[in-house]
């Protein structure tokens, strides 16, 4: 499917065309904030719950549903697909990369990314405890040159590896949203809804503490009003999340 065209959530036919960074529906008339692009797959071991919250019904027209076999054809194939203004719905972390990457490459400004999870996703094949790839997808972003360590602010997180920590303090990467986003013109806000206070939402890896899914709308609201967001993406979903909460969260975030 073109990534000009996708399917309507509404009418179900595919003729919801992106406009600038939004899409029209050119059967029912609906208007939407972005477009929907599905990456179901979790690279790490017994995901299968977390893929398959990837395909929660959200109103948002479908412009693609990414599934390959590697990590690198997935991001390669995002890239292909990736609309205007995206909305990302993930299973694991690693459903970023592509988004960031994207995003990077197109003109438009400097990008900056706030990572919102409550784990730092900055390990890399050699100090990963589990070897798990989703362990790994903020770190891939950095060393790819998706986005410099100056553009990213790291919030929520509470259960990091040494490593991650060591990471952290070499670069300077904090929870500071003015360090981050100073000088950039759009920001990639990648939530890792396992950041939120377990029982608010059900997600695969929860962690004590956290936001409630209020609090996390005001920090969504808080980012926009500091720079236009690029593009949301959601994961680390199990697959009985609600979805009316990731709709909230996606219209606290402007989509």
């Amino acid at each position: 499917m073109s990534t000009l065209r996708a399917r309507c959530p509404d009418c179900r036919t595919i003729t919801a065309v992106a406009v600038d960074d939004e899409y029209q529906c050119h059967s029912c008339g609906r208007e939407y904030a972005a477009g929907l692009i599905r990456v179901p797959r979790a690279w790490g071991a017994d995901g299968e719950a977390m893929a398959e919250a990837a395909r929660l019904p959200l109103p948002y027209p479908e412009a693609a549903v990414i599934e390959e076999a590697s990590l690198e054809d997935q991001i390669a194939a995002q890239i292909r697909n990736l609309p205007a203004r995206p909305l990302v719905l993930g299973g694991c972390c690693c459903a970023h990369v592509g988004a960031i990457r994207g995003l990077a490459e197109r003109r438009g400004g400097r990008l900056g990314v706030v990572w919102i999870d409550a784990h730092g996703d900055l390990n890399t094949p050699d100090s990963s405890p589990s070897g798990n790839e989703w362990g790994m997808p903020l770190r891939m972003a950095i060393d790819g040159g998706s986005v410099a360590p100056a553009d990213v602010a790291l919030v929520g997180a509470r259960n990091l590896d040494p490593p991650e920590l060591d990471y952290l303090a070499a670069t300077g990467i904090d929870d500071d949203l003015d360090r981050a986003l100073e000088g950039c013109e759009r920001v990639y806000v990648a939530f890792d809804c396992d950041v939120l206070r377990p029982g608010e939402l059900a997600v695969f890896m929860p962690e004590p503490g956290g936001p409630t899914v209020s609090e996390a709308e005001e920090l969504l609201r808080d980012i926009a009003a500091r720079c236009p967001i690029a593009g949301l993406g959601l994961t680390g979903l199990h697959e009985d999340a609600d979805p009316a909460v990731l709709v909230r969260l996606a219209a606290a975030a402007g989509l």
